[in-house]
């Protein structure tokens, strides 16, 4: 019974690798690896609120997932308010999920960080 709740673990921590860690837990004096959810910075895009500050908005939407407002400020990584409407925020995929079924959520995206080729070193010339 036990192999078999270590193998189910075993599986559960490498299908969601990306997603998870292990946590080394002790049970009856036997050590197992349990997956445990990883935050991940997540671009939220929302409505353009209309009578809400947008900074005040995305602190509400946050909170709806969160469970408090100490709590959704803490994730908030930044509010966009010019060019899009919405925010980044450190989520588990869990809130992500949570998060999109929100009222006002157009679409979350992870973020990434993109490298520019650096080129051949040598400038072009016209």
């Amino acid at each position: 019974m036990r192999s078999i709740f270590f193998f189910v673990c075993c599986c559960l921590a490498l299908a969601g690798a990306s997603a998870t860690s292990t946590l080394m837990a002790e049970t009856e004096g036997e050590k197992i690896a349990v997956p445990t959810e990883v935050a991940a910075i997540h671009i939220v895009y929302t409505e353009r609120p209309e009578d809400d500050d947008p900074e005040a908005y995305h602190v509400k939407t946050l909170t709806s997932v969160l469970g408090s407002e100490e709590a959704a400020r803490e994730a908030l990584v930044y509010s966009y308010k010019t060019a899009v409407s919405g925010f980044s925020a450190k989520l588990t995929p869990q809130q992500v999920a949570e998060i999109s079924k929100q009222p006002g959520v157009l679409h979350v995206a992870p973020s990434r960080t993109l490298q520019l080729h650096p080129g051949t070193g040598r400038p072009h010339r016209m």
